[in-house]
């Protein structure tokens, strides 16, 4: 809607501050009660208000009924006086244009002390007066005001005048937002007689305004300003779009409504008839609101493949303003039970506030003829803050004044400077370049909307749509983002990678336990041990001389996943401070570190590991594929040569070679038995791609005293990895150590053997979830030995309790899951 002079905000409702009985003004007309108010100003000697202040005078009072208005003529008379002589493009004097922006903020609702520094926000800029004559006559907070809107001057900062001069202004707006209220009205003001600029300056102040201003003005929840910006760049930039969508616009406006405007009498009936005092009124769309419901069509052809006419429904909406926060799920239950909702159309902004204090009831409902009808529900206070935004919620630093009334316990708007601000300053600092600065400022602002998103702990992260887990862990602190390894979204593990939507759950899993306890997530390296307390059981069960593994900082690959400056930033930063190196595959312990624990070949012992009945001294082959390890339930097949293939039960290779007609031959262990090398086992962990994971998993399994016969890594996807080892085991007791250390290596997330059976045997170790460390397995023992704690019988660290929601088919070779 556009903002007039003299004129209040169409549809506002009348603020708190209105509110109450008026005088009787008695026998005394308008224009007397003028005179009278005059001369009582001369009797007393106060200057009277300059005519050309009337207008501005009258908008102001009926925001602000006791308003210095002689600091308003002080602050006209010197502001015309210094821009005295000075014409704008258009011709008109100067001061017209400080005029029109003060009348803008006046309508909005600002204060006295805004509408000042309005007045004088081109005079330190253009004309000769300092910033300290302004602070000497009108305080230091109108200077400070002042000073913020004030651009730089391009002789000292030549090209990045422009970047820097938003800077300043993004800086004093994290002190005083009323400095960014009064650039976009000045910006306003400029717009409306943008006309009288030559064309190449009309497009590059328009896509300054699309790209900067206009997102601003939606952050700051100023929607009355936003909107007539978005009118107002939309006929700039693409004048012929703009005057087909004005023209359908003005037919309809011409025509009679056969739907909004009954709908809304037939409401407002019900809702009375209900006892829920509420008023009805249909709430016209702007033009870029109604091309952008005219694009919608365009792109969804009806049944004979054209596109769809618009309908009566995509010209407004209906608007319910209530008295009582209550008042609003009352007319939302009116809604849904005398008419048919649509599914996925109701939204609650009441309980859950946008980002930019935004509060309504949004939902749309079928009538009986089809026709589908947005119903927007909000309290008069609501309505106010929806929009004016920051204007309405007035100085928090100023108390209450008498007469006002109380706030209310629901109202959940925050008078505070915004989160979004805070977090813009925060990554604006680290960007000494102006290049750079507005390359991210215009692209953090280019997001239509933001998200909420809750760590499991009950934080709230605020982040603009399309951000990442990469985004959330950076929210979280530069610490704990360079010490991510993967992410928990809604219970499931994901990809770092993965695009958060509003209402997430997230947990940001680290690489080490020197982030606070439990702040930012689980920590894989040393978790929390389960119901037996903190991660202290678990920290002192790990092996002897164990390393914790240095924070292996963001991959640059991240950046592709970065949607935040503040990522982008911290990213680039630690990059740039650690340069990439070929990593040190470390094959045994440091000198630092004690021996690794030894698992010695009893001397002696047979060196046939395998029984076969009724087969005595056939050569027996441990399969390959399957790498079957005591006490795996094995099964025997012939083949050529008289020997036997020994697989674990469930073996698909073993299941093939029983398809294919060799009879099964029942086998057993030989108690002390042994190969001549010891036991091979094949090795498959699972883990979020990091610097420095094959080293470090190299080291955890020799580490535990068991060579490494080869290895083998799978590209990356989705910034998982997939490594695979054959190991030879001098003892299979070994076997349940090794799995055990190599899930304790920070990002991975599941260890198994492959072609593991469906029963028990040592074929998985768990994953890593909240509340559940690994124990590791004594370094002796036999299958007859009980179960430590945590363990299954017949050492069953078996099974997964998370996995990746269908984003990677098991293996073709993965057989069974128990």
């Amino acid at each position: 809607m556009t903002i007039e002079a003299g004129q209040p905000l169409a549809g506002q409702p009348t603020s708190a501050r209105q509110a109450g009985p008026r005088r009787p003004l008695g026998g005394l007309g308008r224009a007397a009660l003028g005179r009278a108010g005059r001369a009582a100003l001369l009797a007393t000697g106060r200057p009277p208000v300059p005519d050309a202040l009337e207008p501005l005078v009258q908008a102001h009072r009926r925001h602000h009924p006791q308003a210095d208005l002689g600091l308003l003529g002080r602050a006209y008379r010197l502001a015309e006086e210094s821009h005295r002589g000075q014409k704008r493009k258009s011709g008109e004097p100067y001061i017209t244009h400080p005029l029109a922006v003060t009348m803008i903020l006046a309508q909005l609702g600002a204060g006295t002390t805004t509408l000042v520094a309005s007045l004088l926000h081109d005079t330190v800029e253009d004309t000769e007066l300092t910033l300290g004559q302004v602070a000497e006559g009108f305080g230091p907070e109108v200077a400070y005001l002042v000073d913020g809107v004030t651009k730089l001057e391009k002789v000292d900062f030549g090209a990045a005048a422009e970047a820097e001069t938003f800077r300043k202004m993004l800086v004093a707006t994290g002190d005083d937002v009323r400095v960014m209220v009064i650039k976009l009205a000045d910006r306003l003001h400029n717009m409306r007689t943008i006309r009288h600029m030559k064309p190449a300056s009309q497009v590059r102040i328009a896509k300054v305004t699309r790209d900067v201003l206009i997102p601003l003005a939606e952050r700051l929840g100023i929607q009355v300003l936003k909107a007539e910006l978005e009118d107002i760049v939309f006929a700039t930039l693409h004048p012929e779009e703009h005057a087909r969508t004005r023209a359908l616009l003005a037919r309809h406006e011409d025509g009679p409504d056969t739907l909004l405007t009954p709908f809304a009498g037939v409401l407002g009936r019900q809702l009375a008839e209900a006892g829920v005092a509420a008023e009805v009124t249909v709430r016209p769309r702007h033009c870029v609101s109604l091309h952008r419901v005219l694009l919608k069509r365009d792109a969804a052809p009806g049944r004979d493949g054209r596109p769809q006419e618009p309908q009566p429904a995509d010209f407004g909406r209906l608007l319910v303003v209530v008295e009582e926060n209550a008042d609003c799920y009352a007319v939302l239950g009116e809604l849904h039970t005398c008419w048919t909702p649509l599914p996925g159309e109701f939204k609650d902004f009441v309980a859950a506030p946008k980002f930019n204090l935004y509060q309504s009831l949004h939902t749309a409902v079928a009538l009986a003829g089809g026709e589908v009808v947005e119903v927007l529900v909000r309290t008069r206070r609501m309505h106010e803050v929806a929009e004016t935004g920051v204007v309405a919620l007035g100085d928090p630093r100023q108390p209450a004044r008498g007469g006002e009334q109380a706030p209310d316990e629901l109202d959940r708007t925050d008078p505070a400077r915004p989160g979004w601000l805070s977090r813009l300053l925060e990554w604006q600092q680290e960007t000494p370049d102006p290049d750079a600065f507005w390359s991210a400022l215009t692209a953090d602002l280019a997001g239509d909307r933001e998200i909420t998103a809750v760590t499991e702990l009950g934080e709230t992260l605020q982040l603009r749509a399309g951000a990442t887990c990469v985004d959330a862990a950076y929210l979280l602190g530069e610490e704990t983002g360079h010490r991510c390894i993967g992410a928990r979204v809604n219970g499931r593990l994901v990809a770092l990678s993965t695009v958060l939507q509003d209402g997430d759950r997230v947990a940001i899993l680290t690489d080490g336990s020197d982030a606070p306890d439990g702040s930012h997530g689980s920590d894989w390296s040393d978790g929390p041990d389960g119901p037996d307390g903190p991660g202290d059981a678990g920290r002192a069960a790990a092996p002897a001389g164990r390393r914790r593994s240095e924070p292996s900082g963001p991959a640059p690959e991240w950046l592709a996943h970065a949607r935040t400056p503040a990522a982008r930033i911290a990213i680039e930063r630690w990059l740039a401070d650690h340069p990439p190196r070929r990593p040190v595959v470390r094959t045994g312990p440091s000198p630092s570190q004690p021996a690794p624990p030894v698992h010695p070949v009893a001397a002696g012992r047979p060196a046939v590991p395998v029984t076969a009945a009724g087969r005595p001294g056939a050569p027996v082959r441990l399969a390959r594929c399957c790498t079957p390890v005591p006490p795996d339930e094995i099964v025997g097949y012939p083949i050529r040569g008289g020997a036997i293939a020994v697989h674990r039960a469930g073996c698909p290779a073993g299941e093939r070679m029983r398809a294919d007609g060799r009879g099964a031959l029942d086998v057993d262990w030989r108690p002390g038995g042994a190969p001549p090398a010891g036991y091979r086992a094949t090795l498959r962990a699972e883990a979020l791609n990091r610097p420095r994971l094959l080293a470090d998993l190299t080291a955890a399994i020799s580490g535990e005293g068991v060579g490494i016969v080869s290895a083998e890594v799978e590209p990356p996807q989705e910034l998982r990895v997939r490594h695979t080892y054959t190991v030879e085991l001098p003892d299979p007791a070994a076997l349940a150590a090794v799995l055990r250390a190599m899930l304790r290596v920070s990002g991975v997330y599941d260890v198994e053997r492959p072609h593991a059976p469906p029963g028990g045997g040592p074929g998985r170790a768990p994953a890593a979830t909240p509340g559940a460390a690994v124990r590791p397995a004594a370094p002796e023992g036999n299958a007859d030995d009980p179960p430590a704690p945590g363990v299954r019988p017949s050492w069953g660290i078996h099974g997964r309790t998370a996995a990746f929601s269908g984003q990677r088919s098991p293996s073709p070779n993965r057989g069974p899951e128990g």
